[in-house]
């Protein structure tokens, strides 16, 4: 009985076409790959990075209570206080920052820190109504507050330790005399620099009453004489801001403090690097998709 047999091509010779029969399923199977890698989403390798920066120690003691609300500085007293810091906090990138708010009690809205990004956004924040919701006693603690702020410097290593301290009435609250509290900032080498905040006289502030508000002038009560007093106690200077456009000049004017070296951690950001290989992913199934119906065609 006859049958066939390969034998023959045993020792026929190999062409090139034959040699590159597996290369179209090579490049499947590294294609399909680099797709895993790329959906696996690699990224730079973060790293901390010390540096030294020129800038200074600032904490920012800001007046919340309800009469922060009168609408003297347009469009209030709060909102006014607050863009101007922002201004100022944008302007000074390479400075510790932090946030005091403070009425009646005071706390720390934000702890010194370079990432302005974060500072910013609990400025923002910031509101008037947490004495109207009872989460604070409404009121000024000037002293508290104050104390507050110079608490976040009194382990500061700077050479330069600034409190801008800023509001819009008289030390009504608190358990600590605002005299006190600047008694403690110069004993830490602290510099107070305060800002009185409204007209003179009186002001419109808004009185919610029964389906509307309606505007009263009430009397702007700064007690300048102790501002002055903390500031000259404390090697600052007292200024008084009766517009927006005056308390920016303010802002400008204290913007011209000393700077000192500071030591920071910055952390690198992250950065995708997944689109090389779906680049090269594409390549390769282009390459095997052309072997497949050209040279390397296979008909059956």
């Amino acid at each position: 009985m006859r049958s066939s047999d390969t034998s023959i091509f045993r020792v026929a010779p190999v062409t090139w076409r034959v040699r590159l029969i597996p290369l179209p399923i090579i490049l499947r199977i590294l294609a399909f790959t680099l797709l895993v890698i790329a959906m696996a989403r690699p990224q730079t390798r973060n790293a901390w990075q010390d540096k030294e920066v020129e800038g200074i120690d600032i904490m920012l003691a800001v007046d919340v209570s309800t009469s922060m609300l009168a609408e003297d500085l347009k469009p209030n007293r709060i909102e006014a206080a607050k863009q101007v810091a922002a201004e100022f906090v944008s302007g000074r990138p390479n400075d510790n920052i932090g946030l005091t708010v403070f009425a009646g009690e005071a706390f720390t809205q934000c702890p010194m820190t370079t990432d302005h990004a974060s500072l910013l956004n609990l400025l923002r924040n910031v509101r008037t109504d947490i004495a109207l919701r009872g989460l604070i006693q409404d009121g000024t603690a000037i002293g508290m507050g104050l104390a507050n702020a110079v608490s976040r410097l009194k382990d500061s290593k700077a050479k330069s330790k600034v409190v801008i301290l800023l509001t819009d009435g008289s030390n009504n609250m608190g358990d600590l005399s605002p005299m006190t509290a600047a008694e403690i900032a110069k004993s830490l080498g602290v510099r107070v620099y305060t800002i009185g905040v409204g007209t003179n006289k009186t002001a419109p502030y808004p009185m919610p009453v029964a389906g509307g508000v309606q505007y009263v002038n009430i009397p702007v009560e700064i007690d300048t004489h102790t501002l002055s007093d903390i500031a000259s106690a404390t090697n600052g200077a007292f200024y008084r801001a009766t517009s927006t456009k005056e308390l920016q000049k303010i802002y400008h004017e204290i913007d011209k403090l000393e700077k000192t070296k500071l030591k920071v951690k910055q952390f690198s950001k992250k950065y995708d690097v997944y689109q090389p290989f779906v680049a090269l992913a594409l390549i390769l199934m282009a390459i095997e998709l052309l072997l497949r119906l050209t040279v390397l065609r296979r008909i059956p």
